[in-house]
């Protein structure tokens, strides 16, 4: 099903029969309101032009993000950017009253400030909701108290003041988010080191099936895709525990597995470069010597 496309935040107020906006580029809105809104023919897939910050408790289904679904019984943040897809999937059961907030930020509202250039490096943003932030209830009234604050500040009288003080305050809340991702990833030591664990088993596969490296090299999304993750989530992680990105955690792989070849087999440079998915054997002999400090040859010979 062809998703509905929201192009502003004034039609978002519309299609959930909520009052116009007080600023038609920026709006808190309550989360019950809009769940009470919701009917069958509600579209159950959106798209917008604008940024979407949400806490949502009592959500009527599920909200895939990666790994598996969760419901949202404890605090659960997500972020959207503009033209990315949100899908819920509802769910039959007892109703569970809805709580929670949706922070809206068209582009326009921060075009030619601070922030129009420094949202882009919040990696969480690209995680397509793939992966949710869990809040403990204390950063939960953290990123509460900041909420409001845009929400006063923008419902009061509209000064020169005003844009820069919400826009400070919108940078306080995703430094905060930030933080405690950086935290989950520590905290959530059980779920992410499975996750690890997949991603070594995925590369060990890759690299002793032929019907894979016929495909060349596993790139970043590859992995990303099997493992069900975002290819900014599964970085963001890697560099946490391991202090590497994807691509160099693939190559360290890489490496590894060519080094046993060299080690235990007499196959030549170029077939082992070509049993490893690579084009020209080339490539994977500049890649080794980067790795290494040693050409593959070098390497081998060492052994002698």
């Amino acid at each position: 099903m062809k998703p509905y496309h929201i192009r502003s935040i004034s039609e978002f107020h519309r299609l959930n029969n909520l009052p116009l906006p007080d600023h038609p580029l920026i709006s808190v809105v309550d989360y019950a309101q809009v769940a009470a809104a919701k009917t069958a023919d509600s579209p159950k897939a959106l798209v917008f032009d604008y940024y979407s910050i949400s806490i949502k408790r009592g959500l009527s289904g599920k909200m895939i993000y990666g790994q598996q679904a969760y419901d949202f019984d404890e605090g659960v943040m997500y972020f959207l950017a503009p033209g990315q897809v949100l899908q819920a999937t509802p769910a039959a059961g007892p109703h569970v009253q809805p709580s929670g907030w949706i922070l809206l930020i068209h582009p326009d509202f921060i075009w030619n400030t601070s922030l129009a250039k420094s949202i882009k490096k919040y990696e969480y943003f690209d995680y397509s909701v793939h992966e949710a932030l869990f809040l403990s209830d204390r950063e939960e009234a953290t990123i509460h108290t900041i909420v409001q604050h845009i929400k006063q500040e923008y419902h009061a009288n509209i000064d020169q003041f005003s844009q820069n003080i919400i826009i400070s305050q919108i940078e306080t809340l995703l430094n905060y988010a930030e933080r405690f991702y950086q935290r989950q990833f520590i905290t959530r030591k059980k779920s992410n080191h499975l996750l690890l664990t997949r991603l070594e088993k995925l590369l060990d596969d890759y690299f002793t099936d032929e019907a894979h490296l016929s495909k060349g090299l596993p790139t970043v999304q590859f992995v990303a895709d099997a493992l069900h993750v975002s290819p900014g989530y599964l970085s963001s992680l890697l560099k946490v525990h391991t202090g590497e990105s994807t691509q160099q955690h693939i190559h360290n792989k890489l490496i590894q597995k060519a080094k046993e070849k060299l080690s235990t087999t007499d196959l030549s440079v170029s077939e082992i470069a070509y049993a490893l998915g690579f084009e020209h054997s080339q490539s994977f002999s500049k890649l080794f010597k980067t790795k290494t400090a040693l050409t593959p040859l070098a390497f081998r010979q060492s052994f002698n």
